[in-house]
């Protein structure tokens, strides 16, 4: 059974709420249709979902787009963007994945269009990213999924993504390991971005660096 919204598989989505892990949470496979799925697991100490998700809203220029990885050439936003807002607006994004350049646009949305948000809680969520890689048409090219579940230690994220139209193995190898880099070094600078951009906040509890 899929998702009436995005055709994905409602067990596979269903399956990210649940505790404990999938047997491949790193790696890339080919699906009987052709299309590539790729898995991806970053842990990422010191950092919280709701930092992720503000990050996602704070990202609103090429300048800010290239702090979270070198090989981020370009980003623009549509109209539908506002500070701090990304659901429901679509970027336009370059960047180099692998040897190869990617301009692709992402439609983002709601994630209770593809889950069950009062689950969110139990399952120690913290956020969900969601979104359509488009075409100018507005037809899909794939599909991406960030989940993340708040730990201890600070916070883990899922992604999946789903490639369409038989892309190439190393299409799919390309966006697993530019992931892996891309939200390694987010997990590096995000908890003292997030605690320098929101000062009124600093009665939570944060995990910000001490200086030396």
């Amino acid at each position: 059974m899929t998702n009436k919204r995005t055709n994905l598989p409602i067990e596979e989505l269903d399956q990210l709420l649940e505790p404990g892990y999938t047997p491949v949470e790193t790696g890339f496979y080919r699906l009987p249709n052709g299309d590539m799925h790729v898995r991806v697991l970053i842990r990422m100490p010191r950092c919280k979902g709701k930092m992720v998700d503000w990050w996602f809203g704070y990202v609103r220029d090429t300048e800010t787009y290239k702090m979270w990885h070198p090989a981020h050439r370009f980003l623009e936003w549509d109209e539908k963007r506002s500070p701090g807002h990304y659901i429901g607006a679509t970027h336009t994004i370059e960047e180099q994945v692998g040897t190869e350049i990617f301009k692709v646009r992402i439609r983002f949305y709601d994630p209770k269009e593809v889950f069950d948000v009062s689950r969110f809680k139990a399952a120690g969520w913290g956020a969900a990213v969601c979104g359509d890689a488009i075409d100018e048409k507005g037809i899909p090219h794939g599909y991406l999924i960030h989940t993340v579940r708040d730990t201890d230690y600070g916070c883990e994220m899922r992604n999946r993504f789903w490639l369409l139209h038989n892309p190439d193995d190393k299409v799919g190898l390309g966006v697993m390991t530019h992931n892996l880099e891309e939200m390694g070094n987010l997990s590096d600078f995000l908890p003292d971005l997030y605690a320098r951009e929101n000062p009124s906040r600093k009665s939570e509890k944060l995990f910000v660096r001490q200086k030396q």
